[in-house]
Order: C-alpha cells, then structure tokens, then sequence
C-alpha cells in the first residue's frame, strides 16, 4: 500500500497563540500505542492544556488529551499520560540553550498527520503581558473592520 502524501490537522493550540508569543517552532514525532494512533486519525485529541518539558536530555508532552480508542479493549492506554516526543539531540540541545533564558517555556502548537506520521508542532514561547494580548485584539478588530468595509464597497 502506497503512503499516503498531505498534511491533516488533527488539534491546534489557538490558546497558546493567544497567551505566548510565539519565537521558534520545531516539528517532533510523538511515540504512541497503537489504539492511540487510531484515536487520532479518527480527530480525537486535544492539546488545550499541555505542556513540554525537557527531562534527562528527553522532551516530553504533559497534559496532552487522547480519547480512548473506541473499538479498542485492553489496549486502550490512558488518556492523559506523559507521551515523548522524538527530536535529533541537537535539536533537544538548542532547545534547552533557549529554555534558560528567562521568561521562555515549550508548548504544544498543533497536532498533525504527515505522509500517515503523527507529528506535533512544538514552540519556544515567551508569555504576554494584558496589555499585549489587549494590542493583539484592537488589531484584529482594525483588520475585521478593514475587511467589512473593502466588501461593502465592492458591492456597489
């Protein structure tokens, strides 16, 4: 059977984006169960509250919320247990270099099927202040409001 070529989004972290700001992305694999595998082809999972850590020279992913899979019995896994995430050393290594910078933390960003891998997109983020995320929302508004009144003049 021929692999499967694209990306499926399986959960995104809108929160994260909100809270953080967002400076680099790495991409990792993620080591699961096989009725896990299943669970999220099937959309079932969430990365609302998780969070990454770095232990031992090993990254793993706190928090991160799989169902269990349905059709499985025995073999179904916990659904909220600490899973490790699969990047080349020296990627753990500049990780760790940026983590000691004060004020910087690791989040999950999205969850993601590629070429039939599951793959989760992880970020080095810097936490917004109120008056931030208070910027962050004035702007949307001026663009929604942009975007209102360029469709009201191409009407007439």
């Amino acid at each position: 059977m021929a692999k499967k070529t694209g990306m499926k989004l399986i959960a995104n972290n809108k929160k994260a984006y909100h809270d953080y700001f967002i400076e680099d992305t790495y991409e990792a694999g993620i080591a699961l169960a096989g009725t896990e595998v299943k669970s999220l082809r099937m959309g079932k999972c969430s990365i609302k509250e998780a969070f990454v850590r770095i232990e031992n020279g090993e990254v793993y992913v706190y928090g991160m919320h799989i169902s269990p899979y349905e059709k499985g019995n025995i073999f179904n896994k916990d659904p909220l247990r600490v899973r490790k995430l699969l990047l080349h050393r020296e990627e753990i290594r500049k990780m760790e270099g940026k983590l000691k910078e004060k004020g910087l933390t690791l989040v999950p960003l999205r969850v993601y099927l590629r070429d039939s891998l599951v793959k989760v997109e992880i970020g080095t983020a810097r936490g917004k202040k109120l008056y931030d995320k208070r910027q962050d929302i004035a702007k949307k508004d001026q663009r929604r409001e942009a975007e209102r009144d360029f469709k009201v003049k191409n009407l007439y």
